[in-house]
C-alpha cells in the first residue's frame, strides 16, 4: 500500500537511513524531561508512545554470558589470560557474543521486551590490574601486566563488539576505571592514593588501549576515590583523560549504587541531590541502582540542567542506536543469529580448548606426568574434585554440561587402570574423623591426584564470597590450613602426588610444593574443565599455560594491601624471588632458544627493535611454547620498571622443529612515563630478554628454558 499524502511522516529517529547523531537529536527533541530522567539509570522503562520497548543496560559476560539462563561457560577471565592467546580470545568473545545476541532477539520475540541481565550491552572486560594477590576479584581481570592485560582485553572487546561496518554485536564495557583493586571491605569509601607516574605506567594504559584502539563502548567508573575525586564523578578521569586526552565517544556507567558513595561513604556530597548532580555534569551518563532518579530535583536546585541531561542521554541512546535497537531487525545482520548456537557442541569445544591451554604446569618432578597409562591404580582426592564450584569463578552462567575432574579423569582413565575417589579433607576447617582410612590407601596407590584450592565461595566480590571474612578479599593466600595439612600427611604415608589446584589468585604453598611430585594451576575452567585437565594429566594435550601474575611466596614480599604504588608489586617493581615467575609454565617438550640478531643495535628515537631468533622443540612430542619479549631501561632519569614485556607469541613445534621468528617492536614500548606521568623517550642502553617466562633466575632454576640476552642503545 502506498501511503496517502497526508500520513505524518516517519520520524528522523525511526530512519535507518540517517545518521545516529540526527537521530539522537530527533528523539531527544520527543521526549519530556521526566521520560529523559527515567532513561538515565540502567534499567529504563519503556515509552510506548515513542515505540521503546524496555531495556537494562546491566548485563554480564566476564567469562560467558552470565545471570541469565544457558550458556556456555567458559574458563574465568584469568584462566584465559593464562592462555596467552589473543586469537583464541577473539573466537571465545565471538562466541559469547553469538549467544548473546541470540538469547535476546528469542526473548524479544516471546516477550516483547527484555530486563535485568537480558541486554546487550555487557559489563565486561575487567581490565583492572592485579597488583596484589589479596583482592578476591583479581580472578575476574587479565593479570597484573598492563601490556598483556590490553593484548587479551582488545581482543575479547572486538569479539563482542563483531565487526559489522554499521552495527556494533553487543556493547563492551571497560571496568573499572580507575585504579581499582580491593580491599572490598573499604572500596565505598577509600582513597587510592597513587603518583602520576604509576597511574600512567600502570594503572591506565589497559583502558587507553580499549578506548584508543578497540574502541569499546562503554567505560565503567569505580567505586573508589583516585587521589581524592570518586571515579564516577571526576573531571580528571572522566572529562580531562577519557574524552579530551582518549577521544573516548561512547558512554560511561557508574558502577552500581556507586553514585550513593559519593554522599554515603566519600562525604563529598552533602545528600543524594547533589551527588546527582557532581556525577552527571562530571560525564557520568548511567547510574546503576540508584540516585539518577533524583535528577528533577537537582535541576529544579540549579544544580545541573536539561542540558547536561541531553548530553548524557545522547550517548547512551547513540549506543542503543549502533546495536539496531530502533531499526527493523531484518536490517540488523546479528538478529538472525539463531538459539541453536547456545552451548552448542562447537562453542563446548571451544570451551574446551580455552581450559586446555590454560592449564600452567608449575612443577613436574622426574616426569611423573602424563599419567603412565599402565599404573594400576590411581586414587583421586580433594574437595575440588567433583566439585562444579571449583569449575565456576563469579559472574557464571548456567549449563546442563558442567564436568568435574573426577568426571573428566573417570571419562579418561584406560580400562583396566583402578580409579577410587574419597573426597579427604574439606576446603576450609578441621575433619571430625578418627579414623582416616585415605591415608592408608593413598600409600598403596601408584599415584594420588589432589584436587585443592579455592572456589568462588572463597574469594570474589563483596556480597558473593561466603566464606570469606574479609568480604571476598583474603587475609591469607596461603593453601587452606585443612588442605596443607592434609597433603603433609599424605606425603607422611608414602603417597605419590600431583597436586591440582583451582583458583583464580595466587596460592603461597609454604613448602608444599617441596612434598608434592606435581603442581598444576586448572584456575576456575568453566564447564569442560574437568575434561580439559584430566587430557592434560593423561597426556593428550601438552600443557602450554603460562602465569598472567606472580605467586608470592608470601605476604611479607608485599607492601601493605592498601599502599597503591607499585614499589615492590609485581614482576616489573620487585626483585624478591617469588614462589613462581610471571610467564612461567612447564611443558611435557622441551623448547630451546638460539640466533639472536638484531637488525640494528643502535635506534635512532622513534625506530623499531627489529630482531629475529630460532626456536626449537627439542624433545620427543609436539607441543606450544609461548615466547616471551621483555625490555630493560638500563639508564633512567626516574625510576623505572626492572623489566616489562613487550611481546608475546604462541608457536606451535612438532617434535624436532625449528622455526625462525621476527618480532618488531615499536618505539612506543621503550617509553619512559615520567614523574609528571608523561611518557617520553630517553637516550641510552636498554637491554632485550627473549624467553619462555620473565626475566630473573627462578624461572630456569623451575625448569624454564635459557634466555637469549642482549643489550642495544637509543641514540
Amino acid at each position: 500500500m502506498t501511503p496517502s499524502s497526508s500520513s505524518p511522516p516517519q520520524p528522523v529517529y525511526l530512519d535507518p537511513s540517517r545518521p545516529v547523531a540526527e537521530r539522537v537529536q530527533d528523539l531527544l527533541s520527543r521526549m519530556t524531561l521526566e521520560e529523559k530522567i527515567s532513561q538515565m539509570v540502567n534499567g529504563c522503562p519503556g515509552i510506548p508512545r515513542l515505540g521503546m520497548p524496555g531495556y537494562d543496560y546491566w548485563s554480564e559476560a566476564l567469562h560467558g554470558v552470565a545471570r541469565n539462563g544457558r550458556a556456555t561457560v567458559f574458563p574465568q577471565a584469568i584462566g584465559m589470560a593464562a592462555t596467552w592467546d589473543e586469537e583464541l580470545i577473539l573466537r571465545v568473545a565471538t562466541a559469547i557474543s553469538d549467544e548473546g545476541r541470540a538469547k535476546f532477539h528469542e526473548t524479544m520475540r516471546r516477550k516483547g521486551h527484555t530486563a535485568l541481565f537480558q541486554g546487550l550491552t555487557f559489563w565486561s572486560p575487567n581490565v583492572n590490574i592485579f597488583r596484589d594477590p589479596r583482592w578476591g576479584r583479581g580472578q575476574e581481570t587479565w593479570g597484573e601486566d598492563p601490556y598483556l592485560t590490553g593484548e587479551m582485553a582488545a581482543a575479547f572487546v572486538r569479539g563482542l563488539q563483531g565487526d559489522d561496518a554499521k552495527y556494533l554485536k553487543t556493547a563492551a564495557c571497560a571496568k573499572h576505571y580507575a585504579v581499582h583493586s580491593g580491599p572490598e571491605k573499604d572500596r565505598h569509601s577509600f582513597n587510592a592514593e597513587v603518583s602520576l607516574r604509576d597511574l600512567n605506567a600502570t594503572y591506565l594504559p589497559a583502558f587507553k588501549k580499549l578506548v584508543t584502539e578497540a574502541k569499546v563502548e562503554a567505560v565503567m567508573g569505580a567505586y573508589n576515590r583516585t587521589n581524592g575525586e570518586a571515579c564516577c564523578a571526576s573531571p580528571f578521569l572522566l572529562e580531562k583523560t577519557l574524552r579530551q586526552e582518549w577521544g573516548f565517544a561512547g558512554h560511561v556507567t557508574s558502577d552500581c549504587a556507586a553514585l550513593s558513595d559519593l554522599h554515603g561513604g566519600h562525604h563529598l556530597t552533602r545528600d543524594v541531590v547533589e551527588s546527582a548532580a557532581l556525577a552527571l555534569k562530571a560525564g557520568c551518563d548511567i547510574s546503576c541502582v540508584c540516585t539518577y532518579d533524583h535528577l528533577g530535583e537537582a535541576i529544579e536546585a540549579g544544580l545541573c540542567t536539561e542540558a547536561d541531561v541531553d548530553r548524557s542521554l545522547g550517548r547512551t541512546l547513540a549506543t542503543r542506536f549502533k546495536l539496531g535497537l530502533f531499526d527493523p531487525q531484518e536490517m540488523v545482520p546479528y538478529s538472525r543469529i539463531p538459539m541453536s548456537v547456545v552451548n552448542s557442541p562447537a562453542h563446548r569445544r571451544l570451551a574446551y580448548e580455552a581450559a586446555a591451554k590454560s592449564v600452567v604446569l608449575l612443577k613436574n618432578k622426574n616426569n611423573i606426568l602424563p599419567i603412565d597409562a599402565n599404573l594400576g591404580s590411581v586414587l583421586v582426592l580433594g574437595p575440588s574434585a567433583a566439585s562444579v564450584d571449583a569449575l565456576l569463578g563469579n559472574y557464571f552462567g548456567m549449563s546442563d554440561s558442567f564436568t568435574t575432574l573426577l568426571e573428566g579423569i573417570a571419562g579418561r582413565a584406560p580400562e583396566g587402570m583402578q580409579i577410587e575417589y574419597r573426597a579427604g579433607c574439606q576446603l576450609e576447617g578441621k575433619p571430625r574423623l578418627v579414623n582416616d582410612w585415605t591415608m592408608m590407601e593413598a600409600a598403596s596407590a601408584d599415584l594420588v591426584i589432589a584436587c585443592m584450592g579455592l572456589n568462588h565461595l572463597m574469594e570474589g566480590e563483596e556480597g558473593d564470597a561466603l566464606l570469606s571474612p574479609e568480604n571476598g578479599d583474603r587475609a591469607d593466600i596461603s593453601l587452606p590450613a585443612a588442605q596443607a595439612d592434609y597433603l603433609r600427611k599424605l606425603a607422611e604415608a608414602g603417597a605419590r602426588i600431583v597436586l591440582v589446584l583451582f583458583g583464580g589468585s595466587p596460592i603461597a604453598l609454604n613448602g608444599i610444593e617441596d612434598i608434592v611430585d606435581a603442581v598444576v594451576f586448572a584456575w576456575y575452567p568453566g564447564q569442560e574443565g574437568g575434561r580439559a585437565v584430566a587430557r592434560v594429566l593423561f597426556g593428550d594435550v601438552c600443557p602450554s599455560g603460562k602465569l598472567p601474575l606472580t605467586f608470592p611466596r608470601s605476604l611479607d614480599q608485599l607492601p601493605p594491601f592498601t599502599d597503591y604504588a607499585m614499589a615492590g608489586r609485581t614482576y616489573r617493581y620487585t626483585a624478591a624471588e617469588p614462589l613462581y615467575p610471571f610467564g612461567f609454565g612447564l611443558s611435557y617438550t622441551s623448547f630451546a632458544f638460539s640466533d639472536l640478531h638484531f637488525k640494528k643495535d643502535r635506534l635512532l628515537a622513534g625506530d623499531a627493535l627489529e630482531f629475529e631468533f630460532k626456536l626449537a622443540n627439542t624433545g620427543q612430542r609436539a607441543g606450544e611454547e609461548v615466547v616471551q619479549v621483555y625490555l630493560s631501561d638500563l639508564e633512567t632519569s626516574v625510576p623505572a620498571p626492572l623489566n616489562s614485556l613487550a611481546g608475546f607469541r604462541r608457536v606451535k613445534l612438532a617434535k624436532g622443529q625449528t622455526k625462525t621468528l621476527s618480532f618488531s617492536i615499536p618505539a612506543e614500548r621503550m617509553l619512559l612515563v615520567g614523574d609528571d606521568g608523561q611518557p617520553r623517550l630517553e637516550p641510552g642502553k636498554f637491554r632485550l630478554t627473549v624467553g619462555s617466562c620473565s626475566p630473573g633466575g627462578r624461572g630456569q632454576q623451575l625448569g624454564a628454558a635459557a634466555a637469549l640476552v642482549s643489550e642495544f642503545e637509543v641514540l
